[in-house]
């Protein structure tokens, strides 16, 4: 991508780097149809001409209306294929920025990403994107004829009469000085205008994702007030922004193209005096009328212009981001120990460490857990284990590479990831399944699904494994949607297993079911899980306590019993919860 200082234009023009040919090739097209539609002016100079010197006559007069009917469909057909040619490789540009963007996404941290609301993305991948069609299937080929036609007609006119061309032209700066007034504030208002947009887009998908909650609690009336001041003040501003502009710029386009107030008597004046032909005060007075036209076509980009500037920044925010450091080439592990040495991890430096030295090692083939209070940096811990954050503190390893060495696609190879809150595509459940392995049979998903204990379940549902699932999972139990991420995790068969917090939608008479199911996904593989029921864990090879974003200690379920009262303060509040469910 360019870079920021340059004009929006050149950043446009970058942008379709890919599609120049197309576009010049456009531009070439649109410039003729624009001079195309000048040729019945010249006509109709012509024709009146002759009507005035009376030598019109059929013989005459048929030259020039079939050459002003063959200007006009000229006129026509090259606009049309200009305009076909500009879209054609709109929408491969439009299409390349988007499949950067998400490519991209793919690459960035996820601290990067979760700084964003899910709106912004949206907005940007979605909205801002497609808005860019109009800007870029438009922009290039008419403004470029709207500004190269009216020159060219200027010199023709220079050419017939140069007093007459200079009038002819005088309205065009003063109608420009009232539009440079309005514009003077433009770009602040501009900036203005998507900050409250954002805001107004932040309101609504926060409304949508919210309306469970809103409905539970009988906020309705609060809640919609909230989104309805958003909407107010979006209108409210652009009402008041078009209304301070509405005055300069009704003056600029009345201004402009009132060419024929000076051509008129200057164009008589020179006449009577006999420095001027009558065909040539003619022929100027009619073709004076064609300047501004264009011209003021061309400064109606200058809105679209700025917008798709902005929008280009926000693509750059994406493109331009910093990138998680990892090769592309596949290295070779021993094993699949994970080592942390002397860890420290800030999701925001202003806002302190989340995890302070932690030193652990995780053997091949272990059960490993993490307990601890909540917020305490369990699942942090286990996300840069992942990948999912670059460390800048420390040292994380695998197979004993560093896991900056560590392709990020080898490291998703080498992990299945299966967390409280794993989410479900809009699809079937046979789909969702399959993300675990992109090509495996039908065959593989149910035995997947079987050997995940969700096989029974799936096939009660009407359309079995051909049920559309809804968006986020919503058409099933927070349990079905926990047991279809394991099936899709055991389908992936990744030798590294990090379960956090998967017993956390479970009810305790589901619960058996749903630890059968995990002690089958990880047979022969290295687990790793977090758990807030500290009974799923006592068999576990090593727990590691986390408190405070430090390991406060390590070892067997019994052995922590004996050294930590943490431990020892969390597994009596357990066994006494559990006893209060059991009465």
């Amino acid at each position: 991508m360019e870079q920021k200082n340059q004009s929006p234009l050149k950043r446009i023009w970058a942008l379709a780097e890919s599609e120049h040919p197309k576009l010049r090739f456009s531009i070439v097209l649109a410039v003729l149809g624009v001079l195309s539609g000048f040729i019945p002016y010249f006509c109709a100079g012509e024709i009146i001409i002759m009507l005035l010197e009376n030598t019109a006559d059929m013989q005459n007069t048929i030259p020039w209306l079939a050459l002003a009917l063959v200007g006009s469909i000229g006129k026509v057909l090259l606009t049309t294929f200009s305009t076909a040619c500009s879209h054609q490789a709109t929408f491969a540009v439009l299409a390349r920025v988007r499949t950067k963007c998400v490519h991209k996404l793919a690459k960035l941290s996820m601290g990067t990403l979760q700084n964003q609301s899910v709106g912004r993305w949206k907005s940007i991948l979605v909205d801002q994107i497609e808005s860019m069609e109009t800007t870029l299937a438009h922009l290039f080929p008419e403004m470029t004829s709207n500004i190269l036609s009216p020159l060219i007609l200027i010199v023709t006119l220079f050419f017939i009469d140069w007093r007459l061309a200079l009038v002819s032209i005088a309205t065009l700066p003063i109608g420009m000085i009232f539009m440079m007034a309005t514009m003077k504030s433009y770009p602040d208002k501009y900036q203005e205008s998507v900050q409250i947009g954002k805001k107004m887009n932040d309101s609504i998908v926060e409304y949508v994702n919210g309306i469970e909650v809103i409905k539970a609690y009988n906020q309705g009336q609060q809640a919609y007030a909230g989104y309805a001041d958003a909407v107010n003040a979006n209108a409210s501003f652009f009402y008041g922004w078009m209304k301070s502009a509405q005055f300069g710029m009704s003056c600029y386009r009345n201004f402009s193209p009132a060419v024929l107030i000076g051509v008129l008597p200057a164009g008589l004046a020179f006449y009577l005096n006999g420095s001027m032909t009558s065909s040539e005060f003619i022929m100027i007075m009619i073709l004076s009328m064609g300047i501004v036209g264009p011209i003021i076509a061309a400064s109606n980009f200058i809105d679209s212009l700025a917008q798709t500037g902005t929008i280009i920044e926000s693509i750059e925010t994406i493109l331009n981001a910093p990138e998680q450091h990892h090769p592309e080439k596949t290295v070779t592990l021993s094993g699949t120990d994970i080592e942390m040495n002397h860890v420290s991890f800030a999701y925001e430096k202003e806002q302190g460490n989340i995890l302070t030295d932690v030193t652990l090692k995780i053997k091949q083939g272990s059960v490993n857990a993490f307990v601890g209070p909540s917020g305490s940096g369990k699942s942090t811990i286990t996300k840069l284990m992942a990948g999912f954050w670059d460390i800048e503190s420390g040292s994380i390893t695998i197979g004993g590479k560093e896991i900056s060495e560590i392709p990020l696609t080898q490291i998703s190879d080498q992990i299945a990831y299966v967390s409280q809150d794993n989410f479900l595509f809009d699809d079937t459940i046979r789909e969702n399944i399959r993300m675990g392995k992109e090509h495996a049979t039908d065959k593989e998903v149910e035995e997947a699904a079987k050997r995940a204990e969700c096989d029974a379940f799936i096939r009660k549902l009407e359309h079995g494994y051909e049920t559309k699932v809804g968006g986020g999972g919503a058409h099933l139990s927070g349990g079905e949607c926990q047991r279809i991420a394991i099936a899709r995790a055991m389908l992936k068969d990744s030798p590294i297993i990090i379960l956090d917090e998967a017993t956390a939608y479970i009810d305790p008479e589901n619960e058996a079911v749903l630890q059968k199911a995990i002690s089958k996904l990880v047979q022969g593989k290295t687990l790793i899980m977090i758990a807030h029921r500290l009974s799923t864990i006592t068999g576990a090879d090593q727990i590691y306590l986390v408190d405070q974003g430090s390991i406060r200690a390590a070892g067997t379920h019994e052995q922590l019993l004996q050294q930590s009262e943490l431990y020892q303060s969390m597994w009596n509040a357990h066994i006494g919860a559990k006893d209060g469910e059991q009465e």
